[in-house]
């Protein structure tokens, strides 16, 4: 399993990475390998002030449909338009090319809150 130590990760297995006061948000490698094929990414909240925890969108696999949760408060600025003829990007490559949102983080001391790298892998017994 590919856990990067420089991202911050969610017990629902989101991975943000903090850019300026901008974050990219995706799923994690053990989350595309543990719903398989994915098929289509729903994000309809661009331009939504959101808060830490809510359903930012979902993403759909071949035999399931999960919800996405926001890692911190902040705005959804933009959602990673290649996902909408590229769904696959998420399997192939869900810490670069497979991300989903663009965030602007509202208060980035609410990353401090998520899980390292090292304590992500504990979680998914890496």
């Amino acid at each position: 399993m590919n856990v990067p130590a420089n991202l911050k990760y969610t017990k629902e297995h989101e991975w943000i990475r903090l850019e300026g006061d901008i974050a990219y948000v995706g799923i994690t490698d053990y989350a595309q390998s543990e719903l398989g094929e994915i098929v289509f990414i729903e994000v309809e909240t661009v331009g939504e002030m959101l808060n830490e925890g809510e359903v930012f969108g979902t993403v759909e696999a071949v035999k399931t449909v999960s919800d996405l949760y926001l890692p911190v408060d902040g705005e959804i600025l933009e959602f990673n338009e290649e996902l909408e003829s590229k769904p696959e990007l998420v399997n192939e490559d869900p810490y670069d090319k497979g991300w989903m949102v663009k965030v602007g983080v509202s208060d980035v001391a609410q990353l401090d809150t998520l899980l390292s790298g090292v304590e992500y892998e504990a979680l998914i017994g890496a």
